[in-house]
């Protein structure tokens, strides 16, 4: 692989499925009614919550209901960028609370070093927010692994089953597509990628998908050969 830099999602690749869905989502939507009420007239919350009245249409919505339309989305696993915003703060708030810390595979841990030892460029792509993905980097078992990243993307630039993510992420990092590898357990981002003219390894940690599109298959970072 001719390789100059990797961009990285996050669930199910660097970090365990279950850490996201019974540590993280718990955690926001136990606290989102109360942070909201403390916090709604905060310049910060107020644009979140502007952004979620443009979403759903309804310029009046009350902060009760604002509350509602953020418990829903959690529950139907939305990614819509306002709820990954207000999220990103919420889970920031509990890495410095000492809640919890932000669950990295060993393997993960060990590559990612190893590679930006190497000169290779780390990216992180993720539909969490760019706070959220920091503060999960920033708070691990193996310290503060933000200092390992060259820059973070989130759903603000675009979608991430959208190949045009893709070409938009090389002409901000200004690298070549074929230069670039991206690594992920959902084929449908890795097919995004590959249409962008990405390199692409498949993550099967757990189960693996009924098609893999031809991708590359691996178990876990110790198994990409770069």
């Amino acid at each position: 692989m001719n390789i100059k830099a990797i961009v990285t999602d996050i669930e199910g690749t660097t970090s365990s499925i279950d850490f996201v869905h019974t540590v993280l989502f718990p955690y926001s939507s136990q606290a989102i009614p109360e942070y909201i009420r403390q916090y709604y007239q905060e310049p910060e919350i107020a644009a979140i919550i502007e952004d979620i009245k443009i979403e759903v249409g309804q310029e009046n919505l009350n902060i009760e209901s604002v509350i509602d339309t953020l418990l829903g989305w959690i529950e139907a696993d939305l990614k819509i960028t306002p709820l990954k915003k207000l999220q990103g703060l919420i889970w920031e708030d509990g890495f410095n609370k000492g809640k919890f810390k932000g669950h990295i595979y060993e393997d993960a841990y060990q590559n990612l070093q190893k590679w930006r030892d190497r000169g290779l460029s780390l990216y992180v792509y993720s539909s969490g927010s760019e706070q959220a993905q920091k503060s999960l980097f920033g708070h691990t078992e193996y310290g503060n692994l933000n200092v390992l990243f060259s820059g973070y993307f989130d759903t603000r630039i675009g979608n991430k089953k959208e190949s045009l993510s893709y070409t938009k992420i090389a002409r901000e990092i200004k690298i070549e597509p074929q230069e670039i590898l991206f690594l992920s357990d959902v084929v449908a981002e890795l097919d995004a990628a590959a249409n962008a003219r990405y390199q692409t390894i498949l993550l099967v940690r757990d189960r693996m998908p009924e098609n893999t599109n031809n991708h590359q298959i691996v178990n876990n970072f110790n198994e990409i050969k770069i």
